[in-house]
This record gives C-alpha cells, structure tokens and sequence, in this order.
C-alpha cells in the first residue's frame, strides 16, 4: 500500500506540472497520453519489452558467472588478486558510454553486443560483493577448518562461499537493477529492437508520449527483476536473518 500511494502521489504531482504550469505535451505528457500510448502502441511496446528483456537475462547471467569467477580466483590465489584487483579498479574509470560503440562494432547489432554491455555494467558490483565477502569470513572458521587439515580449495568452498553468500546476495539485487540500463545503453548506440530502440525511434519523431511509455515498461521490468531476485536469495539463504 505504500508503494501504491507512492506512486500515486508522483503521479498526481506529474500531472499537476502538466497541467498547472502548461507543459507542451511533447516536453511533458500527460499521464493518460502514456496510457493510451501503451494501448495504441502495444505491439511495438511488448516487442521492445521482450527483446530488451532477453539481453537482460542473458547479460546477467554472464556477467554474475564471470563476476564471481574473477572472485574465486582472486580469493583462491594471492598472487591472481595482486593481478586481477587493479584491472578490475582500472576497468571502472572507462565510462559504459564509451564500451557500448566498441561492442557493437566487435559484436554486431544483435543481441550479443547487448547482452555483453549489460554483462559489463554489473561484472564489477558482482565481483566486488563476492569478494569482500570472501574475506570477510569469521577467523575461528578458518582456524577450524585448517586444524582439521582441509585444502586451501576444500576451505574455499565449504567454508568460505557459504558464509559469503550474503554478500554475494547483495551485489546479485544491485545486478539486477542496474542489468536493464546496460541493456538499453547498449540499444541506444545501434539496434534494430529493443525498449532503447522504441525511445530513439520516438524521440527522432517527437513521441514524447511513447518514450515515456517505454521508460515505464523498463522501470516495471526492473522492479520485477529486482522482486524475483530477492525472492529467491531469501529462499536459497533462509539460514541467513538479513
């Protein structure tokens, strides 16, 4: 309920500027202008939403797998962080804007230029989270677990994965949020489909009614995406209180 009145409420203030302050319809439309853009423009929308929606998926998928990969291997060897961790810092100061045109002239205008943008704007929160909760496991554990003579590999995985787990929760919730935006980033240097390529088409037109609509359905996805993963981490760390 409070997320409804919420919502309500920015709505009602959105369609107070509107129509208070006589806003052109083309700088701000009204809400039931984007309603009935969603109607009217349903096809095209739904189209956009479901491509946009499979280079999400795709791109977090490879960007979780790779992100806690490069932390496992940074956790497991000493020498492998003091390599990877400043490329991995480095990697953060060159803008996502100035990956996407790369990406798409390597990996072309389908889906994989997409889905390796996304992967890329989420392979850091990922990588991050993982690793400081690799290091940050309990020392009576790890005290433990060696006097009992376990491998460095056998510690990596029964003990130290699990109680970094949480951690790892967390920067999957953020991956989730921010997969979306490295998707459309990623359609709006060069796509033939896609919420992005809906937005870049509508605004060349003057459809400010339409990128809203878009913006909508992407703010709805994300949410949704965010949902379904904080579900399930509750699910696979019941153990967990947080």
């Amino acid at each position: 309920m409070r997320a409804l009145a919420t919502c309500a409420g920015l709505v009602g203030l959105w369609w107070a500027l509107q129509h208070g302050f006589g806003v052109p319809p083309y700088l701000l439309p009204s809400p039931p202008a984007v309603l009935r853009a969603l109607w009217t423009q349903r096809g095209v929308l739904s189209a956009g939403a479901l491509a946009t929606l499979a280079e999400t998926l795709l791109g977090l998928a490879l960007g979780a797998a790779f992100g806690m990969a490069a932390a496992l291997l940074m956790a497991l060897s000493a020498e492998l962080r003091r390599w990877l961790l400043p490329v991995l810092l480095l990697s953060q100061a060159v803008p996502v804007f100035a990956l996407a045109p790369l990406l798409v002239l390597w990996l072309g205008f389908g889906i994989a230029s997409k889905a390796a943008m996304a992967a890329a704007v989420i392979f850091f929160p990922v990588t991050a989270a993982f690793h400081d909760g690799l290091r940050r496991v309990p020392q009576g554990m790890l005290d433990l677990a060696h006097s009992m003579g376990a491998a460095p590999w056998r510690v990596l995985l029964l003990v130290r994965v699990p109680a970094a787990l949480p951690l790892l929760g967390a920067g999957l919730r953020v991956a989730a949020c921010w997969a979306p935006m490295g998707a459309v980033i990623g359609e709006w240097m060069g796509a033939s489909s896609g919420l992005g390529y809906v937005m870049l088409n509508a605004n060349a037109r003057v459809r400010t009614d339409l990128v809203f609509a878009a913006l909508l359905l992407l703010s709805l996805m994300t949410v949704a995406l965010w949902w379904a993963m904080d579900r399930a981490l509750r699910r696979l760390l019941y153990w967990d209180p947080a």
